[in-house]
């Protein structure tokens, strides 16, 4: 066991205090993880939309003050990111740090992923091959206390500090369940692999998992953010012949170009619908489609425009919670197929391993999703970055 197992350790964490004001970097008391929990050390951890949607707190109950951050690992290799800093040695680095009671699957120096979703492997969803809606784990963003007592493992001077998705990353040190912990190959670059712990993969098993194109087929995917791009991604890999992007933002078409997107459609462009476009364009409809961005009206587009008999669309993004989906039954009768999915289907203890394989094994690409890096102490640079549309993904170094 770690030397601090069974103790509080005092770190830096970036607590949000209120809504949309800037991160603060506090020393904050770490409790050690109880019944069930792991104590993990953060080395990289980088910024998702959902971290910003929710610190900007619109349309939510805010909970502060809060840490937030899900995406993140724990082994630096020195070559990977030497154009942002310099070379750090990795050989006494643990991303496991200590385990709690009843832990039997981990035990400190492991390598892993912490994920905003779990998998317990007892419940109904966790047995089913079909799901990975873990009914113990699945995400609650509503929840900042740990599942076991109720209470934060997170404190300063004695005042709690709220938990985020059970991750809370932006922290070097976090307590999280068990069943949120996927352990990996220790071989694997954690400032790169970090980003799979939620929109990439999301977006990449959309395609891969649910639509599932054959090769040579068509795709259309609705929104070019990171988990569109992930979704051109896995149609990149799966062989599409066609990957038409869909956005209202003309600036993310070039970039989408290294992601395999081929054609281009801006709904903005047209006096038509874009599903019907795309069904010209097409000789009536797309093989499959994957929609990425919330959007009540991009859902039907993307269900829309798929060919009928034989058309797969897949929803992804998540809606305001008043909206309503609305087409015409016979889309449904004239075998077209409507699928959502939740993190890609991959349950993140069974199969976020292999999805790191296909990175290490070059299967898949990871690098051109991480457009800037910068020292923890430079956070709020991470939020300045994304709120402007300049970055896909950020990578925030825990030591710098």
């Amino acid at each position: 066991m770690s030397g601090t197992a069974g103790q509080v350790i005092r770190c830096k964490a970036a607590v949000a205090w209120e809504a949309g004001k800037p991160l603060v970097i506090e020393e904050v008391e770490v409790a050690p993880p109880q019944k069930n929990e792991v104590r993990l050390k953060i080395l990289f951890t980088s910024l998702c939309h959902t971290d910003v949607y929710f610190w900007e707190a619109k349309g939510q109950t805010p909970l502060f003050p809060r840490i937030f951050g899900h995406e993140a690992g724990g082994h630096f290799c020195a070559l990977t990111l030497a154009s942002f800093f310099p070379p750090f040695c990795a050989a006494d680095v643990r991303i496991v740090e200590s385990v709690g009671e009843g832990v039997t699957d981990l035990q400190p120096g492991d390598h892993v992923l912490p994920v905003f979703t779990g998998e317990c492997k007892e419940c109904p969803h966790c047995h089913s091959e079909e799901s990975n809606m873990c009914d113990l784990l699945r995400i609650n963003t509503d929840r900042g206390v740990m599942i076991n007592d109720g209470q934060s493992r997170f404190s300063i001077k004695g005042k709690p500090i709220y938990h985020f998705v059970g991750t809370s990353t932006f922290s070097e040190y976090t307590v999280t369940h068990v069943g949120c912990v996927a352990k990996i190959n220790p071989a694997a670059p954690l400032d790169k692999v970090c980003v799979l712990s939620c929109g990439i993969s999301t977006g990449f098993g959309a395609t891969v998992n649910v639509a599932k194109p054959k090769k040579g087929q068509t795709v259309a995917i609705f929104g070019l953010g990171a988990v569109g791009l992930a979704a051109a991604e896995g149609a990149r890999v799966s062989g599409a012949s066609r990957i038409i992007g869909v956005d209202l933002n003309p600036s993310r078409f070039n970039e989408a170009k290294k992601f395999g997107v081929t054609e281009f459609v801006n709904p903005k462009d047209y006096d038509k619908p874009v599903q019907q476009v795309i069904a010209e364009m097409t000789n009536g409809g797309v093989d499959r489609s994957v929609e990425c961005t919330g959007s009540v009206q991009a859902m039907i587009s993307a269900f829309e425009c798929v060919h009928d008999g034989w058309g797969v669309a897949v929803l992804v993004g998540v809606p305001n919670k008043d909206d309503a989906f609305k087409t015409h039954p016979m889309n449904l009768l004239n075998e077209r197929t409507l699928k959502g999915t939740f993190f890609g289907n991959y349950k993140p203890r069974s199969d976020l391993p292999s999805v790191v394989e296909k990175y290490m094994n070059k299967e898949m690409e990871l690098e051109k999703f991480i457009t800037h890096a910068v020292p923890f102490s430079e956070i709020n640079k991470a939020f300045d970055l994304m709120l402007s549309g300049e970055s896909i993904r950020c990578i925030i170094r825990m030591d710098g």
